[in-house]
Protein backbone atom coordinates (compact mmCIF):
# COMPACT_ATOMS: atom_id res chain seq x y z
CA UNK A 1 0.00 0.00 0.00
CA UNK A 2 1.05 3.53 -1.21
CA UNK A 3 1.41 6.19 0.64
CA UNK A 4 0.83 9.75 -1.30
CA UNK A 5 2.53 12.90 -0.30
CA UNK A 6 0.69 16.56 -1.76
CA UNK A 7 2.90 20.00 -0.65
CA UNK A 8 6.24 18.61 0.30
CA UNK A 9 8.94 20.68 -1.29
CA UNK A 10 11.55 18.55 -3.19
CA UNK A 11 14.10 18.88 -0.26
CA UNK A 12 11.84 17.72 1.74
CA UNK A 13 11.63 13.93 0.01
CA UNK A 14 15.01 12.64 1.87
CA UNK A 15 14.10 13.80 4.91
CA UNK A 16 10.71 12.92 5.49
CA UNK A 17 11.50 9.20 4.07
CA UNK A 18 12.91 8.12 7.42
CA UNK A 19 10.16 8.55 8.86
CA UNK A 20 7.87 6.20 7.50
CA UNK A 21 7.89 2.79 6.86
CA UNK A 22 5.60 2.21 4.42
CA UNK A 23 5.76 3.01 0.73
CA UNK A 24 6.12 6.66 -0.63
CA UNK A 25 5.27 8.20 -3.32
CA UNK A 26 5.95 12.11 -3.53
CA UNK A 27 3.27 14.45 -5.86
CA UNK A 28 4.79 16.96 -7.21
CA UNK A 29 3.75 18.13 -10.69
CA UNK A 30 4.65 21.02 -12.49
CA UNK A 31 1.25 22.35 -12.76
CA UNK A 32 -0.33 23.00 -9.97
CA UNK A 33 -4.16 21.58 -11.18
CA UNK A 34 -2.48 18.50 -11.94
CA UNK A 35 -1.67 16.63 -8.62
CA UNK A 36 -4.86 14.56 -8.42
CA UNK A 37 -4.65 13.55 -12.24
CA UNK A 38 -1.18 12.28 -11.58
CA UNK A 39 -1.96 10.99 -8.42
CA UNK A 40 -4.40 8.68 -9.87
CA UNK A 41 -1.81 7.73 -12.85
CA UNK A 42 1.05 7.13 -9.72
CA UNK A 43 -1.75 4.22 -8.66
CA UNK A 44 -4.02 6.20 -5.71
CA UNK A 45 -7.13 4.19 -4.70
CA UNK A 46 -9.01 3.42 -1.81
CA UNK A 47 -6.25 1.41 0.28
CA UNK A 48 -4.11 4.46 0.02
CA UNK A 49 -3.31 7.27 2.42
CA UNK A 50 -3.21 10.53 1.71
CA UNK A 51 -0.58 12.88 3.71
CA UNK A 52 -0.18 16.72 3.17
CA UNK A 53 2.33 18.89 4.61
CA UNK A 54 1.05 21.56 6.86
CA UNK A 55 -2.26 23.41 6.31
CA UNK A 56 -1.96 23.27 2.37
CA UNK A 57 -4.94 23.02 0.81
CA UNK A 58 -5.33 20.38 -1.97
CA UNK A 59 -9.49 20.54 -2.88
CA UNK A 60 -9.46 17.80 -5.57
CA UNK A 61 -7.37 15.63 -3.83
CA UNK A 62 -9.24 16.01 -0.68
CA UNK A 63 -12.50 15.68 -2.08
CA UNK A 64 -11.41 12.31 -3.67
CA UNK A 65 -10.47 10.82 -1.04
CA UNK A 66 -13.35 11.98 1.62
CA UNK A 67 -15.56 10.57 -1.47
CA UNK A 68 -13.32 6.94 -1.47
CA UNK A 69 -12.51 6.96 2.40
CA UNK A 70 -8.97 7.44 2.01
CA UNK A 71 -7.56 8.47 5.32
CA UNK A 72 -6.07 12.26 5.21
CA UNK A 73 -3.19 12.99 7.49
CA UNK A 74 -1.55 16.34 7.66
CA UNK A 75 2.52 16.63 8.58
CA UNK A 76 4.56 19.45 9.91
CA UNK A 77 7.87 19.70 12.03
CA UNK A 78 7.99 18.55 15.30
CA UNK A 79 8.63 20.48 18.47
CA UNK A 80 12.32 19.86 18.66
CA UNK A 81 13.62 19.90 15.05
CA UNK A 82 17.09 20.46 14.96
CA UNK A 83 20.51 22.50 15.57
CA UNK A 84 19.43 24.65 12.22
CA UNK A 85 16.58 26.38 10.83
CA UNK A 86 13.82 24.88 8.59
CA UNK A 87 13.79 27.55 6.34
CA UNK A 88 17.38 27.14 5.77
CA UNK A 89 16.46 23.54 4.79
CA UNK A 90 18.15 21.55 7.09
CA UNK A 91 16.76 17.68 8.40
CA UNK A 92 14.21 17.75 11.06
CA UNK A 93 14.41 15.10 13.76
CA UNK A 94 10.41 15.11 14.42
CA UNK A 95 7.53 15.75 12.68
CA UNK A 96 3.82 15.06 13.79
CA UNK A 97 1.35 13.52 11.86
CA UNK A 98 -2.36 14.56 12.54
CA UNK A 99 -4.90 12.40 11.76
CA UNK A 100 -7.78 15.25 12.47
CA UNK A 101 -6.44 18.39 11.80
CA UNK A 102 -2.51 19.47 12.84
CA UNK A 103 -2.17 21.56 16.40
CA UNK A 104 -1.35 24.88 15.20
CA UNK A 105 -4.95 25.33 13.33
CA UNK A 106 -7.32 25.99 16.27
CA UNK A 107 -10.38 26.15 13.84
CA UNK A 108 -11.06 22.80 14.27
CA UNK A 109 -9.43 19.78 16.57
CA UNK A 110 -6.48 18.01 16.58
CA UNK A 111 -4.59 15.36 17.66
CA UNK A 112 -3.11 16.75 19.75
CA UNK A 113 -5.67 18.51 21.11
CA UNK A 114 -7.63 15.49 21.50
CA UNK A 115 -4.85 13.60 23.17
CA UNK A 116 -5.17 17.25 25.92
CA UNK A 117 -8.89 16.70 26.47
CA UNK A 118 -9.05 12.85 26.80
CA UNK A 119 -5.53 10.72 27.56
CA UNK A 120 -5.22 9.73 31.07
CA UNK A 121 -1.54 10.04 31.49
CA UNK A 122 -0.04 7.47 33.40
CA UNK A 123 2.40 7.99 36.16
CA UNK A 124 5.38 6.42 34.03
CA UNK A 125 4.49 9.47 31.14
CA UNK A 126 4.29 11.92 34.11
CA UNK A 127 7.61 10.69 35.31
CA UNK A 128 9.25 10.72 31.76
CA UNK A 129 7.44 14.05 31.09
CA UNK A 130 9.41 15.76 34.29
CA UNK A 131 12.52 14.02 33.19
CA UNK A 132 12.68 15.37 29.63
CA UNK A 133 11.19 18.78 30.68
CA UNK A 134 13.90 19.21 33.36
CA UNK A 135 17.13 17.92 30.64
CA UNK A 136 16.03 20.31 28.27
CA UNK A 137 16.18 23.02 30.21
CA UNK A 138 19.42 21.91 31.89
CA UNK A 139 20.66 21.31 28.50
CA UNK A 140 19.08 24.48 27.06
CA UNK A 141 17.65 22.84 24.43
CA UNK A 142 14.69 24.03 22.35
CA UNK A 143 12.87 23.70 18.23
CA UNK A 144 16.34 25.39 16.95
CA UNK A 145 19.52 25.33 18.58
CA UNK A 146 21.91 27.41 16.57
CA UNK A 147 22.23 30.40 18.78
CA UNK A 148 24.99 30.52 21.27
CA UNK A 149 24.26 31.10 25.28
CA UNK A 150 24.98 34.40 27.40
CA UNK A 151 24.33 36.22 30.01
CA UNK A 152 22.02 39.22 29.63
CA UNK A 153 22.76 42.47 31.40
CA UNK A 154 19.43 43.61 32.46
CA UNK A 155 17.91 45.05 35.21
CA UNK A 156 17.04 43.95 38.83
CA UNK A 157 14.19 46.30 40.18
CA UNK A 158 11.74 45.57 37.20
CA UNK A 159 9.44 42.99 35.72
CA UNK A 160 11.17 41.12 32.52
CA UNK A 161 8.89 40.24 29.85
CA UNK A 162 9.93 38.53 26.17
CA UNK A 163 7.78 39.16 23.65
CA UNK A 164 9.09 36.70 20.61
CA UNK A 165 8.40 37.45 17.22
CA UNK A 166 6.91 35.47 14.83
CA UNK A 167 6.47 34.72 11.01
CA UNK A 168 4.03 36.68 9.93
CA UNK A 169 2.97 35.30 7.24
CA UNK A 170 2.77 31.96 9.34
CA UNK A 171 -0.24 29.55 9.42
CA UNK A 172 -0.50 29.25 12.91
CA UNK A 173 -1.29 33.28 13.32
CA UNK A 174 -3.27 32.96 10.07
CA UNK A 175 -5.24 30.56 12.34
CA UNK A 176 -4.66 31.51 15.31
CA UNK A 177 -4.42 34.48 15.61
CA UNK A 178 -6.19 36.45 13.13
CA UNK A 179 -3.28 38.17 11.32
CA UNK A 180 -1.73 39.71 14.13
CA UNK A 181 1.54 42.00 13.44
CA UNK A 182 4.77 41.36 15.51
CA UNK A 183 4.05 45.23 15.94
CA UNK A 184 0.68 44.86 17.22
CA UNK A 185 1.82 42.04 19.70
CA UNK A 186 4.79 44.17 21.02
CA UNK A 187 2.10 47.07 21.02
CA UNK A 188 -0.12 44.87 23.34
CA UNK A 189 2.92 43.73 25.50
CA UNK A 190 3.40 47.37 25.98
CA UNK A 191 -0.28 48.06 27.25
CA UNK A 192 -0.32 45.33 29.34
CA UNK A 193 2.95 45.53 31.14
CA UNK A 194 3.20 49.29 30.82
CA UNK A 195 6.10 49.29 33.74
CA UNK A 196 8.11 46.14 32.60
CA UNK A 197 11.60 45.93 30.92
CA UNK A 198 10.84 44.52 27.36
CA UNK A 199 13.05 42.41 25.35
CA UNK A 200 12.12 41.46 21.50
CA UNK A 201 13.69 38.59 20.16
CA UNK A 202 12.58 38.69 16.47
CA UNK A 203 12.12 35.14 14.56
CA UNK A 204 14.93 33.23 13.60
CA UNK A 205 13.70 32.48 9.94
CA UNK A 206 13.17 36.29 10.04
CA UNK A 207 16.81 37.38 11.08
CA UNK A 208 17.68 35.16 8.42
CA UNK A 209 16.10 36.90 5.51
CA UNK A 210 13.86 33.81 5.02
CA UNK A 211 10.61 34.61 6.24
CA UNK A 212 8.19 37.85 6.42
CA UNK A 213 7.90 39.56 9.50
CA UNK A 214 10.74 41.69 9.85
CA UNK A 215 9.55 44.77 12.51
CA UNK A 216 12.64 47.97 12.00
CA UNK A 217 14.37 48.30 15.61
CA UNK A 218 13.22 51.66 15.73
CA UNK A 219 10.27 51.08 15.57
CA UNK A 220 10.08 48.10 17.88
CA UNK A 221 12.03 50.30 20.40
CA UNK A 222 8.98 52.17 20.28
CA UNK A 223 7.25 49.98 22.76
CA UNK A 224 10.37 47.40 23.74
CA UNK A 225 13.89 48.65 25.78
CA UNK A 226 15.93 46.17 23.91
CA UNK A 227 15.82 43.93 20.84
CA UNK A 228 18.29 40.96 21.05
CA UNK A 229 19.28 38.73 18.19
CA UNK A 230 21.92 36.64 18.01
CA UNK A 231 21.29 34.39 21.30
CA UNK A 232 19.66 31.55 22.53
CA UNK A 233 16.05 31.03 23.59
CA UNK A 234 17.18 29.89 26.84
CA UNK A 235 19.66 32.71 27.54
CA UNK A 236 16.42 35.26 27.76
CA UNK A 237 14.07 32.75 29.30
CA UNK A 238 16.34 31.79 31.98
CA UNK A 239 16.33 35.55 32.96
CA UNK A 240 12.51 36.34 32.44
CA UNK A 241 9.06 36.74 34.50
CA UNK A 242 6.72 36.89 31.66
CA UNK A 243 6.39 36.33 28.16
CA UNK A 244 3.80 37.61 25.99
CA UNK A 245 3.06 35.99 22.44
CA UNK A 246 0.77 35.36 19.75
CA UNK A 247 1.41 31.29 19.35
CA UNK A 248 4.97 31.23 19.37
CA UNK A 249 6.41 27.79 20.90
CA UNK A 250 8.01 30.12 23.19
CA UNK A 251 5.12 29.90 25.29
CA UNK A 252 5.23 26.24 25.23
CA UNK A 253 9.09 26.24 26.46
CA UNK A 254 8.09 29.20 29.14
CA UNK A 255 5.28 26.91 30.49
CA UNK A 256 7.83 24.07 31.11
CA UNK A 257 10.14 26.54 32.81
CA UNK A 258 7.15 27.80 34.93
CA UNK A 259 7.22 31.45 33.79
CA UNK A 260 3.97 33.08 33.23
CA UNK A 261 2.59 33.40 30.19
CA UNK A 262 0.12 35.49 28.18
CA UNK A 263 -1.23 34.06 24.71
CA UNK A 264 -3.15 36.72 22.55
CA UNK A 265 -3.71 33.88 19.75
CA UNK A 266 -4.66 30.57 20.47
CA UNK A 267 -1.98 28.29 20.27
CA UNK A 268 -2.02 23.99 21.49
CA UNK A 269 -0.72 25.46 24.63
CA UNK A 270 -3.70 27.71 25.34
CA UNK A 271 -7.13 27.13 26.89
CA UNK A 272 -6.14 24.38 29.38
CA UNK A 273 -4.79 26.70 32.97
CA UNK A 274 -1.72 27.02 32.59
CA UNK A 275 -1.29 30.47 30.41
CA UNK A 276 -3.71 33.68 30.56
CA UNK A 277 -5.63 33.68 27.20
CA UNK A 278 -7.34 36.42 25.14
CA UNK A 279 -8.88 34.22 23.31
CA UNK A 280 -11.10 31.13 24.66
CA UNK A 281 -11.66 27.75 22.43
CA UNK A 282 -14.72 25.85 23.90
CA UNK A 283 -13.61 22.33 23.00
CA UNK A 284 -10.76 22.94 25.57
CA UNK A 285 -12.37 21.21 28.85
CA UNK A 286 -9.99 20.30 31.00
CA UNK A 287 -7.48 21.80 33.37
CA UNK A 288 -4.01 20.14 32.49
CA UNK A 289 -0.66 19.89 35.23
CA UNK A 290 2.49 21.17 33.47
CA UNK A 291 3.14 17.47 32.78
CA UNK A 292 0.33 16.31 30.94
CA UNK A 293 1.38 19.52 28.37
CA UNK A 294 4.72 18.21 28.09
CA UNK A 295 3.57 14.28 27.96
CA UNK A 296 1.30 14.57 25.11
CA UNK A 297 3.20 17.48 23.03
CA UNK A 298 6.61 15.96 23.27
CA UNK A 299 6.08 12.06 24.05
CA UNK A 300 2.88 10.66 22.56
CA UNK A 301 1.97 13.51 19.52
CA UNK A 302 5.27 13.41 17.30
CA UNK A 303 8.01 10.83 15.61
CA UNK A 304 11.47 11.14 15.87
CA UNK A 305 14.12 9.76 14.37
CA UNK A 306 17.90 9.46 15.78
CA UNK A 307 20.06 12.21 14.09
CA UNK A 308 23.08 9.82 13.90
CA UNK A 309 21.37 7.30 12.36
CA UNK A 310 18.17 8.32 10.84
CA UNK A 311 16.17 5.22 12.26
CA UNK A 312 13.22 6.30 14.35
CA UNK A 313 13.42 6.28 17.76
CA UNK A 314 12.55 7.91 20.74
CA UNK A 315 12.64 11.33 21.63
CA UNK A 316 15.49 10.79 24.40
CA UNK A 317 17.61 9.50 21.30
CA UNK A 318 17.05 12.30 19.27
CA UNK A 319 18.20 14.90 22.15
CA UNK A 320 21.28 12.84 22.60
CA UNK A 321 22.01 13.25 19.00
CA UNK A 322 21.24 16.81 19.09
CA UNK A 323 23.48 17.31 21.91
CA UNK A 324 26.27 15.87 20.15
CA UNK A 325 26.07 17.82 17.54
CA UNK A 326 25.89 21.08 19.21
CA UNK A 327 28.84 19.44 20.92
CA UNK A 328 30.68 19.36 17.50
CA UNK A 329 29.44 22.62 16.24
CA UNK A 330 31.11 24.49 19.35
CA UNK A 331 34.21 22.49 19.36
CA UNK A 332 34.81 22.02 15.67
CA UNK A 333 36.05 25.14 13.49
CA UNK A 334 35.88 23.04 10.48
CA UNK A 335 32.20 21.85 10.80
CA UNK A 336 31.18 24.80 12.31
CA UNK A 337 31.80 27.10 9.18
CA UNK A 338 30.99 24.30 6.93
CA UNK A 339 27.60 24.76 8.43
CA UNK A 340 27.43 28.48 8.26
CA UNK A 341 28.40 28.05 4.62
CA UNK A 342 25.62 25.40 3.73
CA UNK A 343 23.27 28.10 5.42
CA UNK A 344 24.41 31.39 3.50
CA UNK A 345 24.16 29.32 -0.16
CA UNK A 346 20.93 28.22 0.94
CA UNK A 347 19.32 31.39 1.89
CA UNK A 348 21.30 33.19 -1.36
CA UNK A 349 19.61 30.16 -3.85
CA UNK A 350 16.14 30.62 -1.62
CA UNK A 351 16.30 34.25 -2.51
CA UNK A 352 17.27 33.35 -6.41
CA UNK A 353 14.61 31.56 -6.63
CA UNK A 354 12.03 33.99 -4.96
CA UNK A 355 12.75 36.45 -7.66
CA UNK A 356 11.98 34.37 -10.40
CA UNK A 357 8.31 33.66 -8.71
Amino acid sequence: MANFFFGFSYWKHPFVRPFFEEEIVFINPLFSTKHLRLALKRGLNAQSSVFIWGRKSFKEVEAYARQHGIAIYRVEDGFIRSVGLGSDLTQPYSLVVDSRGIYFDPTCESDLEHLLNTHTFTEDELLRAARLREFLIAHKLSKYNQFSDRELDLPRNRKIVLVPGQVEDDASIQYGAQGMRNIELLAAARANAPDAYIIYKPHPDVLAGNRVGDVLQEEALRYCDRVVTAVSLDSVLSCCDEVHTMTSLVGFEAIMRGIRVYTYGLPFYAGWGLSVDAMKCTRRKRRLQRDELVAATLLLYPRYIDPHTKKTCEVEETIKGLMDEKIRIKHSWSYRWGQRIRNILSRRTQQIIRLFH
